[in-house]
């Protein structure tokens, strides 16, 4: 192995057990002090498995840990997000112990106009899906409607108006699909569930 190599294993080795201490200090918080509060996604890295809140309520950041979205059903955010979220005061810090809502950031109609899909492109009723592939620095990905062959394109500005920030390949999800000038794309992406609670 490549000396970078091992590098790279360590660093993650690091993350994991950090994140781990996280969740176990997060699970030991005490429940008697947690409060409900509402802030602003800072930034989340779904690589990392974390990111941070920011509450003008308690004047400092929250630490969001990716265990904590995927309890509400997320694998990733969209930076500027509004979440309502219930926090605990643990020995580092305030982290964010349960997600009750997530709002979407609002998307500028002018950022929308340059793109390549139309956002006025409703779609007909959310279907369960699996990501093909998303990526994030290219903006787009393409997932698989359950039982059908096509691929249907995701653009990142419908994940931004959906709260999300990125898709893994593999994952489960909701999508809400219209056919387009280019074929089928994806009009609205939420958590799988969705697509069985709507049927």
């Amino acid at each position: 192995m490549v000396n970078g190599d091992n590098d790279a294993i360590m660093f993650r080795k690091i993350e994991m057990r950090a994140g781990a201490a996280c969740m176990n200090e997060l699970s030991e918080g005490d429940e008697t002090n947690a409060s409900i509060m509402t802030g602003q996604v800072k930034w989340f890295d779904s690589v990392k498995g974390y990111g941070f809140v920011t509450s003008a309520e308690l004047g400092r950041d929250v630490l969001l840990h990716a265990n904590v979205l995927k309890n509400f059903g997320q694998s990733s955010i969209s930076d500027g997000s509004t979440v309502t979220i219930r926090v605990v005061e643990t020995q580092r810090g305030m982290q964010a112990q349960e997600i009750l809502e997530i709002v979407p950031p609002s998307v500028e109609t002018a950022d929308l106009a340059d793109q390549s899909f139309d956002p006025e492109l409703d779609g007909g009723e959310l279907e369960p899906a699996r990501v093909k592939w998303f990526d994030r620095s290219k903006g787009f990905g393409f997932a698989n409607v359950f039982g059908r062959p096509e691929d249907v394109f995701i653009h990142i500005d419908v994940l931004r108006r959906s709260s999300l920030a990125d898709l893994q390949p593999g994952e489960a999800i909701a999508i809400r699909v219209a056919d387009g000038d280019r074929g089928r794309l994806a009009t609205f992406v939420s958590i799988w569930e969705s697509a069985i609670t709507s049927s």
